[in-house]
Protein backbone atom coordinates (compact mmCIF):
# COMPACT_ATOMS: atom_id res chain seq x y z
CA UNK A 1 0.00 0.00 0.00
CA UNK A 2 1.23 3.52 -0.28
CA UNK A 3 1.88 5.92 2.45
CA UNK A 4 0.87 8.65 0.26
CA UNK A 5 -0.83 9.27 -2.94
CA UNK A 6 1.88 11.95 -3.87
CA UNK A 7 4.24 8.38 -3.73
CA UNK A 8 1.79 6.75 -5.87
CA UNK A 9 1.95 9.44 -8.41
CA UNK A 10 5.47 8.91 -8.47
CA UNK A 11 5.01 5.27 -8.85
CA UNK A 12 3.20 5.51 -12.01
CA UNK A 13 4.85 7.96 -13.52
CA UNK A 14 8.04 6.06 -13.76
CA UNK A 15 6.18 2.84 -14.43
CA UNK A 16 4.67 4.64 -17.70
CA UNK A 17 7.81 6.00 -18.50
CA UNK A 18 9.93 2.92 -18.03
CA UNK A 19 7.24 0.79 -20.01
CA UNK A 20 5.61 3.47 -22.24
CA UNK A 21 2.78 2.17 -21.01
CA UNK A 22 -0.62 3.69 -21.83
CA UNK A 23 -3.43 4.84 -18.39
CA UNK A 24 -5.32 1.95 -19.30
CA UNK A 25 -1.96 -0.64 -18.61
CA UNK A 26 -0.95 1.11 -15.39
CA UNK A 27 -4.25 1.30 -14.37
CA UNK A 28 -4.56 -2.29 -14.38
CA UNK A 29 -1.06 -2.98 -12.95
CA UNK A 30 -1.17 -0.44 -10.17
CA UNK A 31 -5.03 -2.02 -9.12
CA UNK A 32 -6.17 1.56 -9.19
CA UNK A 33 -8.87 3.18 -12.04
CA UNK A 34 -8.14 4.78 -14.92
CA UNK A 35 -9.38 8.05 -13.57
CA UNK A 36 -7.18 7.87 -10.59
CA UNK A 37 -3.73 6.85 -12.89
CA UNK A 38 -4.98 10.44 -15.14
CA UNK A 39 -5.71 12.50 -12.14
CA UNK A 40 -2.23 11.24 -10.62
CA UNK A 41 -0.47 11.92 -13.80
CA UNK A 42 -2.42 15.29 -14.78
CA UNK A 43 -2.59 17.03 -11.83
CA UNK A 44 -0.95 15.30 -8.38
CA UNK A 45 2.32 15.21 -10.42
CA UNK A 46 2.29 18.22 -12.12
CA UNK A 47 2.69 19.63 -7.77
CA UNK A 48 4.70 17.11 -6.66
CA UNK A 49 7.87 17.07 -9.45
CA UNK A 50 7.19 19.59 -12.18
CA UNK A 51 10.14 17.61 -14.21
CA UNK A 52 8.54 14.36 -14.54
CA UNK A 53 5.45 15.81 -15.18
CA UNK A 54 6.40 17.39 -18.82
CA UNK A 55 8.11 13.75 -19.60
CA UNK A 56 4.90 11.92 -18.61
CA UNK A 57 2.94 14.72 -20.21
CA UNK A 58 4.65 14.14 -24.06
CA UNK A 59 4.17 10.09 -23.47
CA UNK A 60 0.76 10.67 -22.55
CA UNK A 61 -0.02 13.25 -25.55
CA UNK A 62 1.91 10.13 -27.84
CA UNK A 63 -0.30 8.01 -26.68
CA UNK A 64 -3.51 10.16 -26.90
CA UNK A 65 -2.22 10.37 -30.67
CA UNK A 66 -1.63 7.08 -31.70
CA UNK A 67 -4.68 5.65 -29.66
CA UNK A 68 -6.89 5.23 -32.87
CA UNK A 69 -4.29 3.47 -34.53
CA UNK A 70 -4.18 0.84 -31.51
CA UNK A 71 -8.02 0.63 -31.58
CA UNK A 72 -8.14 -0.06 -35.22
CA UNK A 73 -5.20 -3.04 -35.00
CA UNK A 74 -7.46 -4.55 -31.61
CA UNK A 75 -10.36 -4.48 -34.27
CA UNK A 76 -9.09 -6.20 -36.75
CA UNK A 77 -7.04 -8.88 -33.88
CA UNK A 78 -10.49 -9.28 -33.02
CA UNK A 79 -11.91 -10.50 -36.05
CA UNK A 80 -9.20 -12.44 -37.48
CA UNK A 81 -9.77 -14.60 -34.86
CA UNK A 82 -6.07 -13.82 -32.84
Amino acid sequence: MYYSIEERAGELAAYILENKATVRAAAARFGVSKSTVHKDLTERLRRVDPGLYAQVRKLLDLNKAERHIRGGLATRRKYKGE
